[in-house]
């Protein structure tokens, strides 16, 4: 990987209910030498509230950090999937829709450059060019660990946005998580939908498809469940208590013995302490 410093797009849970994944994170990256420098005035992406009251006001709070990254003229790394789903949309648009692009650009008063790329932490971690790096710094081979990973909705779909090649299977969690030295374990949910965002609204249909993600990762013989998603870790974490759910991030400070692992154990619902 050539470039070592990106923008930095944190979110509005990096500091509340996704701490560990976001502390798990930052860890991994300075072990790996690299540099996120937060945009200096980023505002909401507008979630998925924003989507349901107007698809130009959830367009426009998106395209404005877009713009604001533009700026600073770096490649843009978002670690929340919703987020990473929100401004990749907004920046296909701006790429692809010269009508949509015209009036942002009018609104927010710049000029759209198509120079850089939105990231997610999957992006960033999982480039082939890191794998070197990645298992020079294992110290503890999570040998023996059976793990499944959840990739979730946001960060492979839809395959024009995100640009992953295979959305129905996507491979690179699995192949970052093969290289800490667990074993994988392919599963046909990986890419379901846990139903996060029914939680308030429909939580019998949000606990039948969590059931039924879970199910599956117990048929197939996990140990626990490993995603990139703080929506769905929580939801997923939250509706049962047969399995833990960790951030694949989190298993990867894990492998490389750094950060404060114990206490973010002590976050989960589902204790992921015991399997190591």
């Amino acid at each position: 990987m050539t470039a070592k410093i990106f923008s930095y797009y944190p979110g509005c849970t990096s500091h509340s209910t996704a701490i560990e994944y976001i502390e798990a994170s930052l860890a991994v990256i300075e072990a790996l030498g690299i540099e996120l420098r937060e945009l200096p005035d980023w505002c909401c992406c507008g979630a998925a509230s924003a989507h349901n009251l107007s698809s130009s006001l959830a367009l426009g709070l998106s395209s404005y950090n877009v713009a604001e990254a533009q700026k600073e003229g770096r490649d843009l790394v978002i670690p929340c999937a919703g987020c990473y789903g929100n401004l990749a949309q907004a920046d296909y648009a701006m790429r692809h829709d010269a009508e949509v692009r015209r009036r942002l650009e009018s609104e927010f008063e710049f000029s759209f450059k198509d120079e850089i790329r939105m990231l997610s932490l999957v992006d960033l971690l999982a480039a082939e060019e890191l794998r070197g790096e990645i298992k020079a710094l294992v110290k503890k081979p999570l040998d023996g660990l059976k793990v499944v990973c959840y990739y979730g909705c946001a960060i492979v779909r839809p395959g024009a946005v995100t640009g992953v090649d295979d959305c129905e299977n996507p491979r690179r969690i699995d192949s970052l998580v093969a290289d800490l030295g667990a074993e994988v374990i392919d599963w046909s949910c990986k890419v379901d939908c846990c139903g996060g965002d029914l939680g308030l609204t429909d939580a019998e249909k949000t606990a039948e498809l969590v059931g039924r993600i879970v199910d599956y990762a117990e048929a197939a013989g996990a140990d626990c469940l490993v995603t990139s998603c703080a929506l769905c870790q929580a939801n997923v974490d939250i509706r049962q208590s047969r399995m833990p759910i960790l951030y694949f991030t989190e298993l990867m400070a894990e492998a490389f013995e750094i950060g404060d692992r114990a206490r973010w154990w002590k976050k989960h619902f589902n204790d992921p302490g015991k399997l190591f």
